[in-house]
């Protein structure tokens, strides 16, 4: 191994992944054909988030050295990143079959199934890491996610203070910590951990997260939504898609009851219009409480520049449904009623705008949130129209009512096909 590979690897291991690359870069000019090399600027590439060099890098190293370990854990990191899951997966075994004993190599296998929701497998895996190094700190915290997940929360709190004991400066294990604590619901110890974590590393995503999080603990409705969505999280992602096609069809299935006389509607239209307000909410609950924490100093420090903006765009879309309906409540325009209304549903599409990551998958949402905003603006204009009479004594408005019905159902079923929407995107996100 030349010496720039030697310095790279430090460097990375350090989390210095701009001078690990330069250096890397410097090795490849000797040695173009080295696969380790190749494989370790796939890794450093991946951390800046060159997600197209980084993915070449690594299937390089493959291509150049199919029996090397390493160039099998750095094209799974890659995929990984690029959330190709099932790809990352067999690109990981590879490199365990190659090198059955390598303990980075079963974390990263448990880390992929956490990610898959395999919680079971993930454990195992994590396990099998901690029988080669019972002291491999990555495996503990993989443990414990996948206990707690498991509803195993005593063995996850003792895995994680072990993991603490043996790196008490090691900030995902603080970060971790914190996630334990706020499922269980003491946010003041989950706070302490997540300040902890952000001390060791200032950029830690999943700990400001998650002091986010804590914050907006402070409000009933959203402890109750964090309750559900941390147990939604814990289920497998086919009992996730069960759950969410079944509560679309049981919707359907009263809504189609109800017109048709089967069920009473009076006792069907509030548990529809429940279910309706508590999906929306669940969906805009993130920035519709982040624009609450803007209000308090250190949850404004707290927040990331996007999260800002989705609060803002969707602080936007309420304040304009109140304004609306204030004016429809005084002067009894029933366009306005009708447009208070889409304007707040908007919010959802807006929300999923900024679910997606930017970039093509960013700007694919952008156009089509645009879109139904212009459908039910269209619609709304037509609706507003003064309709004079004609000669037949029908008036325009009733010439127009097919027209508006289509505009104003399309935006409609647009903002609630949205959140399909946005999931393709984000499931495809790393493709352009």
């Amino acid at each position: 191994m030349g010496v720039h590979l030697e310095r790279a690897l430090v460097l990375y291991e350090q989390s210095r992944f701009d001078l690990a690359e330069h250096e890397v870069r410097r090795d490849l000019e000797a040695e173009p054909d080295n696969a380790t090399a190749h494989a370790l600027l796939g890794l450093c590439l991946a951390e800046r988030g060159q997600n197209r060099e980084a993915m070449w890098s690594a299937q390089e190293a493959v291509a150049r050295e199919p029996l090397l370990s390493f160039a099998h854990y750095a094209l799974a990191s890659v995929l990984q990143d690029r959330e190709r899951l099932d790809e990352a997966q067999q690109a990981i075994l590879e490199a365990i079959r190659l090198d059955p004993k390598n303990t980075n190599y079963l974390a990263q296998l448990s880390s992929i199934r956490c990610d898959q929701g395999r919680w079971r497998e993930a454990l195992d895996a994590a396990e099998q890491g901690l029988r080669l190094d019972a002291e491999h700190v990555a495996c503990i915290n993989l443990r414990a996610l996948a206990l707690n997940k498991l509803g195993r929360a005593a063995e996850a709190r003792a895995a994680i203070e072990s993991a603490l004991v043996r790196d008490p400066l090691n900030a995902v294990t603080h970060a971790n910590h914190g996630w334990a604590c706020l499922q269980k619901g003491d946010t003041s110890q989950a706070l302490e951990h997540f300040r902890e974590a952000l001390r060791l590393d200032s950029e830690f995503a999943m700990a400001r997260h998650g002091i986010v999080e804590c914050l907006k603990t402070r409000y009933l409705v959203y402890r109750s939504l964090l309750r559900f969505m941390l147990w939604m999280a814990g289920l497998s992602k086919p009992w996730q898609w069960a759950l969410i096609i079944g509560g679309a069809v049981a919707y359907v299935t009263l809504l189609v009851l109800a017109e048709k006389g089967v069920v009473p509607p009076g006792f069907v239209f509030p548990i529809l219009f429940v279910y309706l307000a508590f999906g929306v909410l669940t969906w805009i609950a993130d920035p519709l409480f982040n624009l609450l924490l803007r209000a308090d100093r250190f949850g404004r420090l707290a927040l990331t520049v996007g999260q800002r903006q989705a609060s803002s765009w969707v602080g936007a879309c309420l304040v304009g449904a109140i304004v609306l309906a204030a004016l429809a409540d005084l002067t009894g325009w029933r366009a306005a009623w009708i447009a208070a209304c889409l304007w707040g549903l908007l919010s959802v599409p807006v929300t999923g705008t900024f679910n997606v990551p930017p970039g093509r998958p960013r700007r694919v949402m952008a156009i089509y949130t645009l879109v139904v905003a212009l459908l039910g603006v269209a619609g709304i204009v037509l609706l507003a129209m003064e309709p004079p009479k004609t000669q037949e004594g029908l008036s325009t408005a009733e010439a127009r009512s097919p027209l508006v019905f289509i505009l104003l159902g399309a935006s409609v079923l647009g903002t609630f096909l949205s959140g399909g929407v946005a999931l393709v995107l984000l499931a495809l996100r790393h493709q352009d």
